[in-house]
Order: structure tokens, then C-alpha cells, then sequence
């Protein structure tokens, strides 16, 4: 029997489409090990698998930790492949990065980062183009078989239609005849959908991933049992880059179920039979611990040797320089000065951190089952814990239950490896409590943001510096240019100042803390001039019709112009993060005897380019907006004498539901531009509407985040 009638007397026999060509080997539909070792050798990139019955598979190469890639993503293949939705099952794609990786990350760094909002922008070209190879095999095959010109065909979902003879066929009855071609099809701009006749891109189709995370079914790493599997637990104390010293091994190694203590650099590690046990038995250490870089440190008086550097004469790293801020400050008819803080704050994620790991009994080959918003590090770091190839180790990828910046970390994979290597080849699974990721957390970096301003006799702003005090280098730059704004005279540095804290990227990074100095800083020179917030705003966007347009939509859906009731008061912000243009405006009511701000309603506006599923967008707007109030209202880390003080969620404040907004209101301005992402672009807003707000309502200027009771009482006071 041929390859040929294999596939067509097989229902069970699926064939593997991909960018670079077919997949030469057959393999069966629940088996798709064969991408593992015949990808790479065969320099492959497969995007679906199509089987006999017409189900379609379509790989996810992006983690979903919430934001929906698991829909997104496979909506734009199938969206050119012409594919029914109704048959498309969605796998994680293999760790492959050459093959999966995206090309948003630059030409020469392709990744499976799943981080930046950049997993639609980067993929879309991509998925677009391997959908429509994949549309033209089929078409191709149907056209030989029944001798007709490619040009007569046509498909409609899952399906290749003859117009003139009437005769139609299903994708999955290709397979009996479908021949692979020797290159795949070329595509060109003009083989793709034009926009206006996409019928799945731009439509409300229901997430994949909701049916199986509502009634349970959904697979967490945390919810992995493997026969044999011990549980992994590590003490890392609370001063960051501190080293342990052992007290009591012989005492921990015969407590109940203890079955290895495990040393690390920074860390002290328990392997026992259940993680009762181990939890337990982390109790009973003795550790001493030595000194760190961050020993002695204070979070809050941070700021005044930050205030020292920002009016020093060092040079920092330069972000933008536009005109001459220096001369046009020199002649301004009026200046401005402020400084602006935001303290450290935690990722917060649902799901505690864990993985599980599984080494083989020589060392040399390993399994690894995650959560992971993945990255450019190999495997998760685990061939690098392990000191073998990255070929030989095979990551399973799990949904993750919050990701926001913490899961692009390794660590907590790699100490899973260690673990694992010690006990091979039982698995194991490490859990890191509440505690451990408070006090050994990777926070988003404290920061001082000194901005200066001018402005010529009526008002316009001639120019604007922003110099960042911190630590964290570029995790502290972004948001700091203002290229939507008409601003000839610019200048922005960051100077750093390592403290010895683990830093990492948080929802949004930069923008948070630096729109917030920005957005302030100008409503507080709209006011000076008795100009109207948005106003200004519009003069400045001038030049940005479709910054402009996000400003005029928000403006009109919160009824910028229209009175408020007594005690209430709106303010205004814009952005830009990761391509997509928003406003966000909030109106707030204040209780002047407890400093409680209350968010009333949240109205934002937003152009992302195409929108490949609206709905998920105002999901995304609406979810980084609460998480962006709570930042704002609640979330503070503090470190005193080099220790973090915070342990879990009783004092480390996060928004409650009593205190989310009684409304959120999210427009998608219509656009034909390429897609943008929207992960982080409604986090950054909260912190600037809200201060603006506040300064309409009483005066007084907030400029340190968090706006906690007492700093509002200050405030007021002041």
C-alpha cells in the first residue's frame, strides 16, 4: 500500500501542513510526537494538523494565561486557510522557536516569548500567510484531481467548491488524493482576504479555553500527578541575594517523609514524599543567612538619594532627544518642576507558582510540565540547570493562571531541574508559596520621575525633559517618549541605580509610573493656563489624527463637557503601549475623612488596528483597568533593612470587589491598520485619570504611587 491510499483508508491518519512544506512522515491523529524529531530535521514549520473526519488542529504557539491567544491566534489561520470553526481544535504548538517563534521580536531574535502584548502584532503577517498555504495545497490537489483551472475554484469553510460543474468537497476527503507539493505555494499581499471579507476576524467567536476553565477540565501544571512524583519546597528568605548557611540538615533529614535537602546559592531546598511534609518541614529550618548588596535598604528613603541624583550633573542613559529642550527652557515664559514617585509592587498572579520536572535516570534527557509565558532562554532554562542539549528535553505547556510578567522569569523552573536532577528519575513538583513570591518576588521597580516643562505666553508647551531615577534600566524607560504629542523640544533619560532587588517587567512596564508623571505634569499646566484638560490635549495631537480620534471618542462617551454632581470630578489621560493608542478618562468621588478614593465609572477609547475578536478587547481593557486601580489604590511593597515586609495577600492589599467601578465602558475606534496589542494598554491609564481627577476635585496634586488613605490625607492637608 502507498502513502497515497495509507491516508485515504485511515481515518484515523492525520497529515501535518505547515509554511515550509508537508511533513514527510504519517502519523497517527493522537500522536504528535513526530513534530519533535522531524520538524527540525526537515526544516518544517507546521501550523495544522487536518484529519479524514475534518477536524482541523491548529498549533498555539503563544501562552494563554487569560488573554486569549488560545482563540486569537488559531482565528487568524483559519480565518485565510478558510477553515469551519466548528472543526478547529486548538494544541500548544512544540517548543520549537525556530519554527514557532515570532518575528515580532526583530529579524534576527525569534522567540516564543509570550510578553509586550505582542503575540497577535507579531504573529498575524505569519499566521495569515501559513493559512493561506495551507488553503492552496488543498485548492491545488482538487484542481488535479479533477482537471480544472486553480483559477475556477473556490472555498467557502472547509470546503473546495467547482462553480461551473456544481461540485464541492469536504478538506478532510482531500486527503485521499492531496499531494504534497515540492515548495509551498508563495503567497502574495493580493492572495490574502482583503479585510472586508474576513467572516471570523472582527466577529465575537466564543474562547476556546472558557467552556474547559469553566467546568474544570482545563489542565494547570499545578493540577499535574505523575506516578512516583515527590514535592519540591525552597526557603529563600527575605533579603534578596542573601546566601544560606544550614544549621540543622540532620534534624530535617529525619523528619517525616524529608527524602533530600538540596543547597543552592541563595537558597535552601527540601525534596519529601508529599508537600505537607515538605511545608513542614521548611518550618523546622535553621538557617543563617549572610549579607547582600541590598542589606541596610529602605525602600521609602530611597527617594531623597534618588532626588540628589536626579539634581546632579550625571549622565544618564539617553532615551529621546528632540530640539533643544535646554535653550527652549532658557526662554520660556514660564517653567515647571516636579518630582513624581512610585514605590515597588508585586505581579499578584492567580496561581502560585510551580512546575513539575521529570530527569531520566542518566542525567542526560528530561520532561517538563509548565505554565509559562516562555521566552529566548531554551527550554525554560531547564537544559541549562541540567547541562544537556535542549533537543533532548521535552516541555508539555500548561495553561497558567496569571502570567503578567512573572512567568517570563525561569527561575522557578530551573530549581525544579535541580530538584529533579537529585531524585531521577522520580518527578518532581516544586511549589513556591504566597510567601515565597512576596518575599522573594521580582517587583516592578521603584522610581523617581523628575520632569520639567515650558511653555511660551499663551500656554502651548515648548518643552518637556523626564529624567527616571531607579534601578531595573530599561524596565524603568518605557513610556517615556511622547511621540504622539506636538512637543518640538524634548529630552528624556533614565539614570540607573542598582539596589540589589530582583527586579522584572510588570503589566506594562514603564508606562505606568511614567504616563502617570507625564499625564500629571500636563494637567497641572493646563490648569495654570485655565485651559480645559482635553483641550490641551487636542492642540497637542494636532498632528496624530488617530491619537486625536481615541481622545474625541472617550470625551464623547463619558460626556467630558456635561456637569457633574457635587463632590464628583473627571480627569483625562492618553498612551501609547505596544502600537495601540488609548484615552482613558474616570470619574472619582473622595471621602475627605478617610482618604478612600472611589472610582465611579471608567470610560476608555482605543484604536489596536484590526481586532481579531472585540469582545476580548474590552475584556483585556476592563481586566488591566481593575488591575491597574488596584496598583494604583492598594498594591505596595516595602523593604526595610533590606527585607521585604510584606508576606501575603493580609498585607498586601489588592482591590476588593466592593471597590471595582460601577461601570466600564470600552469603545474600539474602527481601523484598517495592522493589529497592535491590547494586553497592557488599560493598566497604565488608571494611575494618571485618577490623580487627574483628583487634582479637578480639590486642588491637590498626588504624585506617589500608591494612593494609599494616608498619602491622600496628606495630601489634602497640604
Amino acid at each position: 500500500m502507498d502513502r497515497r491510499q495509507f491516508l485515504g483508508t485511515s481515518s484515523g491518519i492525520a497529515l501535518f501542513i505547515g509554511t515550509g512544506g508537508i511533513l514527510s512522515s504519517l502519523v497517527s491523529c493522537q500522536d504528535t510526537s513526530a513534530i519533535k524529531g522531524d520538524l527540525p530535521k526537515h526544516d518544517i514549520t507546521a501550523w495544522v494538523r487536518l484529519s479524514t473526519d475534518g477536524i482541523i488542529t491548529i498549533y498555539n504557539p503563544a501562552a494563554e494565561m487569560g488573554q486569549g491567544s488560545m482563540t486569537a491566534l488559531p482565528l487568524i489561520f483559519a480565518e485565510e486557510m478558510d477553515a469551519d470553526w466548528d472543526k478547529v481544535r486548538v494544541e500548544f504548538s512544540p517548543q520549537v522557536p525556530e519554527i514557532y517563534g515570532s518575528s515580532g521580536w526583530g529579524a534576527n531574535r525569534k522567540g516564543m516569548l509570550t510578553a509586550g502584548s505582542r503575540s497577535v502584532k507579531g504573529y498575524y503577517k505569519d499566521l495569515r500567510i501559513a493559512g493561506a498555504q495551507a488553503r492552496a495545497i488543498l485548492m491545488q490537489s482538487v484542481a488535479k484531481k479533477w482537471e480544472v483551472p486553480l483559477t475556477e475554484l473556490e472555498t467557502v469553510p472547509s470546503m473546495v467548491i467547482h462553480e461551473k460543474s456544481k461540485r464541492k468537497i469536504a478538506y478532510g476527503e482531500i486527503l485521499s488524493f492531496l499531494e504534497a507539493p515540492e515548495t509551498m505555494p508563495a503567497i502574495n499581499a493580493e492572495d490574502l482576504k482583503d479585510p472586508k471579507d474576513f467572516r471570523l476576524i472582527g466577529q465575537d467567536i466564543p474562547r476556546y479555553d472558557i467552556p474547559a476553565k469553566t467546568d474544570g477540565s482545563a489542565q494547570f501544571a499545578i493540577d499535574i500527578r505523575l506516578p512516583n512524583m515527590l514535592y519540591g519546597v525552597f526557603e529563600r528568605g527575605s533579603l534578596h541575594g542573601a546566601q544560606p548557611t544550614l544549621n540543622n540538615e540532620a534534624t530535617i533529614l529525619g523528619l517525616a517523609g524529608v527524602i533530600k535537602v538540596v543547597k543552592i546559592d541563595y537558597a535552601i531546598g527540601i525534596i519529601a514524599e508529599t508537600i505537607e511534609q515538605a511545608l513542614a518541614a521548611k518550618q523546622q529550618l535553621d538557617i543563617t543567612w549572610s549579607e547582600a548588596q541590598a542589606s541596610g535598604l529602605n525602600s521609602q528613603e530611597l527617594y531623597k538619594s534618588y532626588a540628589k541624583v536626579a539634581s546632579s550633573n550625571k549622565t544618564g542613559k539617553l532615551i529621546t532627544q528632540k530640539g533643544n529642550f535646554k535653550n527652549a527652557f532658557q526662554k520660556a515664559a514660564k517653567t515647571y518642576q516636579a518630582d513624581f514617585k512610585n514605590d515597588y509592587i508585586y505581579h499578584a498572579q492567580m496561581e502560585p507558582l510551580n512546575s513539575v520536572v521529570q530527569v531520566a535516570e542518566d542525567g542526560q534527557s528530561a520532561e517538563v510540565w509548565v505554565g509559562s509565558q516562555q521566552g529566548f532562554i531554551p527550554k525554560m532554562g531547564v537544559p541549562r540547570a541540567l547541562g544537556i542539549d535542549p533537543e533532548n528535553v521535552k516541555v508539555n505547556l500548561q495553561y497558567l493562571g496569571g502570567g503578567l510578567g512573572r512567568r517570563s522569569l525561569v527561575d522557578y523552573v530551573e530549581e525544579c531541574a535541580w530538584l529533579a536532577k537529585e531524585v531521577a528519575p522520580n518527578p518532581v513538583k516544586l511549589m513556591w508559596t504566597r510567601e515565597d513570591d512576596l518575599r522573594y518576588g521580582a517587583f516592578r521597580p521603584i522610581s523617581l520621575q523628575r520632569l520639567q516643562a515650558c511653555t511660551d505666553a499663551e500656554g502651548n508647551i515648548t518643552g518637556l525633559a523626564h529624567y527616571v531615577i531607579g534601578d531595573g534600566d530599561n524596565l524603568v524607560a518605557s513610556g517615556i517618549r511622547n511621540e504622539f504629542y506636538n512637543i518640538p523640544n524634548q529630552h528624556a533619560e533614565i539614570r540607573v541605580v542598582p539596589q540589589g532587588i530582583r527586579l522584572k517587567h510588570w503589566r506594562a512596564v514603564g508606562h505606568g509610573p511614567n504616563k502617570f508623571a507625564i499625564e500629571c505634569l500636563i494637567d497641572e499646566i493646563a490648569s495654570d493656563h485655565g485651559k480645559d484638560p482635553v483641550a490641551l490635549r487636542k492642540s497637542l495631537m494636532e498632528n496624530s489624527p488617530r491619537a486625536l480620534a481615541t481622545l474625541e471618542k472617550a470625551a464623547e462617551i463619558a460626556k467630558w463637557e456635561e456637569p457633574l454632581a457635587e463632590g464628583r470630578a473627571k480627569g483625562v489621560a492618553f498612551l501609547e503601549r505596544s502600537g495601540t493608542l488609548s484615552t482613558g478618562i474616570c470619574e472619582i468621588s473622595l471621602d475627605r475623612s478617610t482618604g478612600k478614593i472611589k472610582v465611579h465609572h471608567f470610560w476608555s477609547a482605543s484604536d489596536a488596528g484590526v481586532v481579531i475578536q472585540p469582545d476580548n478587547v474590552k475584556a483585556q481593557m476592563e481586566g488591566g483597568i481593575i488591575m491597574g486601580m488596584s496598583s494604583v489604590l492598594k498594591e505596595q511593597i516595602t523593604i526595610k533593612d533590606g527585607h521585604v515586609q510584606q508576606s501575603n495577600f493580609h498585607d498586601y492589599s489588592i482591590l476588593r470587589m466592593e471597590d471595582v467601578p460601577e461601570t466600564i465602558e470600552t469603545a474600539i475606534i474602527p481601523s484598517a491598520e495592522a493589529p497592535q496589542g491590547v494586553g497592557e494598554s488599560g493598566t497604565p491609564l488608571v494611575a494618571c485619570a485618577i490623580a487627574n481627577a483628583f487634582y479637578s476635585l480639590t486642588g491637590k496634586k498626588l504624585r506617589h504611587l500608591p494612593f494609599t488613605p494616608e498619602r491622600v490625607l496628606a495630601a489634602l492637608n497640604a
